[in-house]
């Protein structure tokens, strides 16, 4: 793994602690097993972004990021405040104590996320596929699956 370095490309296993992204173009970025642990990605085009296994309290509030993967990546305590999460996979994500506060994840996959504490006040789940990997989210699901 490189250092940690700001101005690094972006690239599997990058260490990006503590850098600030806000409103960077980062369509399709692969970061998979990245260290972002206090790194910001407000306002960010992160659309089909990979980001498995990246790891670390993160801020993606209000970002895009369509059909971006996030599978076993370690992710307590982040922030994904109004983004756009539609059609994102988060299979096996650490999703304790996030912030998912009025996101939208329709479609999005939340098969064996661990999600104590999450917080999904106003969020969209329709169609997202709940932590079971069965029940899918009925349209109009506003703050929890029904």
């Amino acid at each position: 793994m490189s250092q940690a370095a700001c101005s690094d490309p972006p690239g599997p296993g990058v260490d990006w602690r503590r850098c600030n992204f806000d409103n960077y173009p980062l369509a399709g970025v692969d970061l998979r097993g990245a260290n972002l642990n206090d790194a910001s990605f407000n306002w960010a085009d992160m659309t089909g972004a990979k980001l498995d296994e990246s790891r670390g309290r993160v801020r993606f509030g209000r970002a895009k990021m369509k059909g971006a993967t996030f599978r076993d990546a370690q992710l307590r305590d982040a922030d994904f405040s109004q983004a756009d999460l539609t059609d994102t996979d988060f299979t096996g994500a650490n999703l304790i104590n996030v912030r998912f506060q009025t996101a939208i994840l329709r479609g999005a996959n939340l098969t064996g996320a661990r999600l104590r504490d999450a917080d999904f006040f106003r969020a969209d789940l329709s169609g997202a596929t709940w932590i079971d990997g069965k029940r899918i989210c009925a349209e109009g699901s506003i703050s929890f699956c029904r």
